[in-house]
């Protein structure tokens, strides 16, 4: 049951309002002046406040900036009468939901508070999913419910009290030196330096110094002694990006550093000892780049103490809700708009499902900050979105998905079984939800469970 404060320095206002709400169902709160109805708040979870406009010492605008800095989006409905209606279009400037004129119709008013309160549920919502995914589907800031992310969270938690030098493979885009860093951070050189350099990024001979160092003089323009990301890892973490794209002399005295724990500034002769932990990541694999000749075989097995391979997001759809949850949140006080980001309609959310993700996370990620940007109302839709990503979206797993030998009836029926599930999926698990998202009533939905033996 919803709570709404009613503010208001009328003594009586406040009685019928009360009157009128708890008749809705509701349970209500009641204050004759700003500073009243804000002292409450402080103790009680409200769920909308209803506020007159005109009120001594604070009126409603000033109420609505600090209920606003409390909490952006609780919603707020102000109370008028004809004579302030200017002053209450400024209030919705300033983030209230809604007013209304006094006298008011009771009609007319309950239905304002019951948008309000179901603008508000879906708000509490998201929260709670955002709760659900900070407290159960994450580990730092890898977001995932699906078993493949599951089972990359359990192998963090395992290595990382340990030394053991970690490989993780996986494709652009999918998170790993996000994985680097859980490990390092949730180990025992938490407090000593991460270091990450990434090996395709510079040409052989740079990244020889770049690594270890180079001495005064080693070549032309070495005009001083410089460490490279070996010494400046020592004591913590060296996370070798690219690791495939080495070169096979650097694949030798990578070798060697493992092997020993030591190495030499390019130009140098004097041994350098480190005591550091190696994670590599790798967009290729590596057991293929073996068997070809353009990976050593003992530095693959000296990396490959343990192994964390990291899915692809569209092997982990089940995953997509939370990330863009996760993303709106991040970027919500980046691109603040008039009226708070709720999410994603339901049209968005079926093109993120059937999108093929080449990008993965990383273009999720970008998707959405592009979407917040370009959004102007509550919910992200597809005028939002880059103009050629709906012509991008492709289902290719749908007609992996039909028997080659399949008649048109079978084929239609495959198409509806997912089509159905999916609807599940979106809309979790609730069967009056995804009946309406299908454009079928919820009896129909049932029989369509029972004939494909779809069970929630």
């Amino acid at each position: 049951m919803e709570t709404i404060m009613i503010v208001d320095d009328e003594k009586n206002y406040p009685l019928i309002l009360s009157a009128i709400l708890e008749e809705e169902g509701f349970e209500s709160l009641t204050a004759n002046s700003g500073r009243e109805a804000l002292d409450i708040m402080k103790h009680s979870d409200v769920d909308l406040v209803l506020t007159d406009m005109k009120m001594p010492s604070m009126d409603g605008i000033e109420l609505l900036e600090h209920i606003k800095t409390a909490d952006p989006e609780l919603p707020v409905i102000m109370m008028t009468a004809h004579g302030t209606v200017d002053k209450a279009v400024e209030a919705m400037q300033k983030g209230a939901y809604s007013y209304v004129l006094k006298p008011f119709n009771n009609e007319r008013l309950v239905l304002y508070v019951n948008k309000a309160i179901a603008m508000y549920r879906v708000v509490k919502e998201n929260r709670r999913l955002r709760d659900a995914v900070e407290s159960q589907y994450s580990f730092g800031n890898i977001i995932g419910k699906s078993k493949a992310m599951q089972d990359v969270f359990e192998s963090i938690r395992k290595v990382a009290p340990v030394n053991a030098t970690v490989l993780i493979e996986g494709e652009s885009g999918t998170g790993k030196e996000l994985v680097a860093k859980s490990i390092h951070f949730n180990g025992p050189r938490r407090d000593k330096p991460f270091v990450a350099v990434n090996c395709s990024a510079l040409a052989e001979s740079l990244l020889e110094s770049e690594l270890f160092g180079h001495e005064k003089g080693a070549f032309t323009g070495a005009i001083a002694m410089k460490k490279g990301r070996f010494e400046l890892a020592n004591g913590g973490t060296l996370f070798l990006d690219e690791i495939g794209e080495l070169s096979p002399n650097l694949q030798i005295k990578l070798l060697r550093v493992l092997q020993e724990k030591v190495f030499e500034r390019v130009g140098g002769v004097k041994p350098v000892a480190v005591d550091i932990r190696i994670i590599a990541a790798t967009n290729k694999i590596l057991k293929d780049e073996m068997q070809t000749g353009r990976f050593r075989e003992d530095l693959f097995y000296r990396l490959n103490v343990v192994h964390i391979v990291l899915p692809p997001l569209k092997q982990r759809l089940e995953d997509i809700r939370l990330l863009t949850d996760h993303f709106i949140k991040k970027y919500a006080g980046e691109h603040i708009s008039a009226k708070p980001l709720t999410g994603v309609n339901q049209e968005v959310e079926r093109l993120f499902h059937d999108y093929n993700w080449p990008g993965n996370v990383r273009e999720l990620e970008n998707v959405i900050e592009r979407a917040m940007i370009m959004c102007t109302g509550e919910t992200i839709t597809i005028s939002d979105l880059p103009k050629d990503f709906k012509g991008n979206v492709h289902d290719a797993r749908l007609l992996d998905s039909v028997p080659t030998d399949a008649q048109l009836y079978e084929t239609l029926a495959v198409i509806e079984k997912m089509m159905i599930t999916r609807a599940l999926k979106l809309t979790n698990n609730v069967q009056s939800q995804a009946a309406a998202l299908l454009g079928i009533g919820k009896s129909g939905f049932s029989k369509k469970m029972h004939k494909y033996k779809i069970h929630v």
